[in-house]
């Protein structure tokens, strides 16, 4: 069996480091691939732009911010909602945000999750822990 991917999308270091950790303390087996921007999210997605030679297929889930450089949360999700090879692609909205706007605009849009980033460590770690545990070990893919 092939490692799964996780593509991690998220412009804040530290918010960066503590996922990457959070997954690796629940041993996600997973390789994750980590951009920093909306543009970067939807080349590597769709394999245009600097993400035009990367290996075909998909990641097993995507954890996308809201907030980003260039296009936001949003938009990469509309965008990549648009192709029919991405549309049951588990996205996840792992954001800062816990605006209600948010919330509702990110599930209209397409979004499988939207889940809120603690402020308090613990339960930053707690939350993007069991964000991977599910999406990777419990849920069923399409």
């Amino acid at each position: 069996m092939t490692k799964r991917t996780v593509l991690l999308v998220e412009d804040n270091p530290q918010d960066e480091l503590l996922i990457l950790r959070a997954l690796r303390k629940v041993n996600v087996q997973a390789t994750i691939d980590v951009v920093r921007d909306g543009q970067q999210a939807v080349d590597y997605l769709l394999r245009t732009g600097e993400f035009s030679d990367r290996p075909e297929g998909l990641p097993a889930l995507v954890l996308l911010d809201i907030n980003l450089p260039k296009l936001s949360g949003l938009d990469v999700l509309k965008r990549v909602r648009t192709e029919p090879h991405t549309q049951l692609l588990p996205i996840v909205m792992f954001t800062s945000s816990d605006e209600d706007r948010d919330r509702l605009r990110s599930y209209s849009s397409g979004a499988n999750s939207f889940v809120s980033k603690p402020v308090e460590f613990a339960k930053f770690m707690a939350s993007a822990g069991q964000v991977g545990t599910y999406w990777l070990g419990t849920n069923i893919p399409p």
